[in-house]
């Protein structure tokens, strides 16, 4: 087995507070993002825009994964998922988590710093939301709510950054992101609910108890109802109605995996989801490419 060199034997204890090792959760903040991107800038990016988002994507999922560990130190360890987390074993110090969280949020203002003074502004909320929302949870049974505004305000930020304003298109695209973070956020929370519930930690999966099924249908069926409204106001094309398409399809693959509420079933529908981001982010990049 190959050995570090001793300044580096703790890299993969860093590398896994960010979650660097399970990308799952940068694919679904990115696919949103960089069709925002896209759509913002009429399928043509400028070359710094689409780099600075990027960058940026990575860098905030690093960001808010860490301040959600922070958050969560005294928990992790009583949640059979989450045990083994360098913050809830002690080999990481909840001073150096919160010191690298500052690092990550000060270099992903330096990239907004590169774009216009509109988006710089925007920026502060962004960044307000991924450090209240692992806080949350302690409060309302709706943390996911407070996620998927974090992970959707790259969208507004994407139009700024291109237009310098934010349009009526921009926001259904928002608050389809944040029904669709309802969706599998839920199903992430219902592979811990059993857990959850002997700590006393709140989440939509407690809350909606039995009707969990039933309620995340309903949330899938809004986001398409949010998204085909996108599709009216842009005047998108026959790719953009083929992706929403296959993102319905994408959703009844989840609700057949989701039927016994298995853990392993419950987070393989949290998986698929990258593939319903993905449809999304094709249906906008090729309706609107020149």
């Amino acid at each position: 087995m190959l050995r570090l060199p001793p300044p580096f034997q703790r890299l993969p204890d860093f590398l896994q507070l960010m979650r660097l090792d399970r990308p799952i959760g940068t694919w679904l903040l990115m696919w949103p993002t960089m069709a925002a991107v896209f759509l913002a800038a009429d399928g043509q990016p400028e070359r710094a825009n689409l780099v600075i988002f990027l960058l940026g994507v990575y860098v905030m999922r690093a960001a808010g994964c860490v301040i959600n560990d922070y958050a969560d130190r005294d928990f992790d360890g009583h949640v059979e998922r989450t045990r083994t987390r360098p913050l809830a074993t002690g080999r990481i110090s909840a001073r150096e988590a919160l010191t690298l969280f500052v690092a990550l949020l000060a270099l992903a203002f330096a990239l907004v710093c590169l774009t216009n003074a509109f988006t710089i502004w925007l920026s502060l909320g962004g960044a307000l939301l991924a450090a209240i929302y692992p806080f949350m949870k302690r409060y309302t049974h709706f943390p996911q709510a407070v996620l998927g505004a974090a992970f959707g305000w790259a969208i507004p930020m994407a139009f700024g950054a291109a237009q310098g304003e934010v349009p009526a298109i921009a926001w259904w695209l928002f608050f389809a992101n944040v029904a669709w973070t309802l969706v599998y956020d839920t199903q992430y929370a219902m592979v811990d609910r059993n857990d959850d519930l002997k700590i006393g930690i709140k989440s939509t999966a407690v809350l909606f108890g039995r009707q969990d099924r039933f309620i995340i249908g309903l949330l899938q069926l809004l986001v398409l109802a949010l998204l085909f409204m996108l599709g009216l106001a842009a005047r998108l094309d026959g790719f953009y109605w083929l992706g929403l398409v296959g993102m319905g399809m994408t959703f009844l693959y989840q609700q057949r995996l989701i039927w016994t509420r298995s853990r392993e079933g419950c987070f393989k529908a949290f998986l698929n989801n990258h593939w319903t981001g993905v449809l999304l982010f094709a249906g906008i990049a090729l309706s609107v490419w020149p």
